[in-house]
């Protein structure tokens, strides 16, 4: 699949696709690119027209000074469907992309068929340390260091000596690796920094979107996790799949945060099997206001 490049609002989209069909729009987390895709996005391009973006701030996207807000990166997501032409679509969302996937459906619930939240952010404050100390001051520099030709060679030798001892690590410490690597430069620190900072805090997640799932109840709802997430914790997915009691949950068992690279052939399955047996959504913005003002008046 080849990387493809289109001009919208004097920024530059950055995204790959594949398939005819149905539209399926992957959305990748934080300090990721639509290359965490790679082992999906084959096999559900045979039967859909799949649509994995670059966010802005990511992979081979620009990396400007501006606004890395969950808002900012659902109306990026919206320009790409535009671009494309697409009149809507389901949306998948990993880790921050589940967090930019729910403020899509906020923001535009008529260009959202069906939702799937895989090891989603947004829903609860709990989160792995290493990411809260990224809105610490300096962290910048931190980062700096850790990604410094030297400490990456140190890791490389390392993890070559445990091949050459029969040792793995596993697939959650790789694509972590592999999210680390690609802060090596100052523009992808500063936008790492910036996203970060704008959903979370010492604290944890400060954006949580569980008094806003009612508004997508009649939304087709997928959650995928895994058992072993360290990173966000599997018990954000029971509570969604509580509030929301027609969603579908999936757990996958002896995996971590990256349900889609470390049993890539079983989310495939699981979400051939959401997109087959649901219908899409027909929702408007007017009709989720609705809803809201009647529960807030108690109605």
């Amino acid at each position: 699949m080849q990387i493809e490049r289109l001009a919208w609002h004097d920024h530059e989209i950055v995204f790959k696709r594949s398939g005819e069909g149905e539209p399926v729009v992957l959305i990748h987390g934080i300090a990721g690119s639509f290359d965490t895709w790679d082992p999906v996005l084959p096999a559900l391009g045979h039967n859909h027209y799949v649509i994995a973006p670059d966010l802005p701030g990511h992979g081979r996207a620009p990396k400007p000074r501006g606004d890395y807000s969950l808002g900012a990166f659902a109306t990026a997501i919206r320009d790409l469907l535009g671009a494309l032409d697409v009149p809507s679509a389901t949306i998948v969302g990993h880790s921050l992309g589940g967090g930019i996937a729910l403020q899509f459906v906020y923001q535009y619930p008529e260009l959202c068929n069906r939702l799937v939240l895989v090891s989603s952010g947004g829903l609860g404050p709990e989160v792995s340390p290493m990411l809260r100390a990224a809105t610490l001051p300096g962290s910048e520099l931190f980062l700096r260091l850790a990604t410094s030709d030297r400490v990456e060679n140190t890791a490389r030798s390392v993890f070559g000596k445990l091949g050459d001892w029969g040792l793995r690590g596993s697939p959650t410490l790789n694509s972590m690796a592999r999210h680390m690597l690609a802060l090596k430069d100052a523009e992808s620190r500063r936008a790492f920094v910036t996203t970060a900072r704008s959903v979370m805090d010492l604290r944890g997640q400060r954006i949580d979107a569980t008094d806003r799932l009612y508004l997508a109840d009649e939304l087709p709802l997928l959650i995928v996790w895994g058992q072993r997430d360290r990173l966000i914790p599997v018990a954000h997915a029971q509570r969604a799949h509580e509030l929301v009691p027609n969603s579908r949950l999936e757990i996958f068992e002896r995996c971590g945060h990256f349900p889609h690279e470390e049993h890539p052939e079983r989310f495939v399955e699981v979400l051939e099997d959401f997109l087959a047996t649901t219908e899409p959504a027909n929702l408007s913005l007017k009709e989720m206001t609705g809803k809201a003002l009647r529960r807030s008046a108690g109605g």
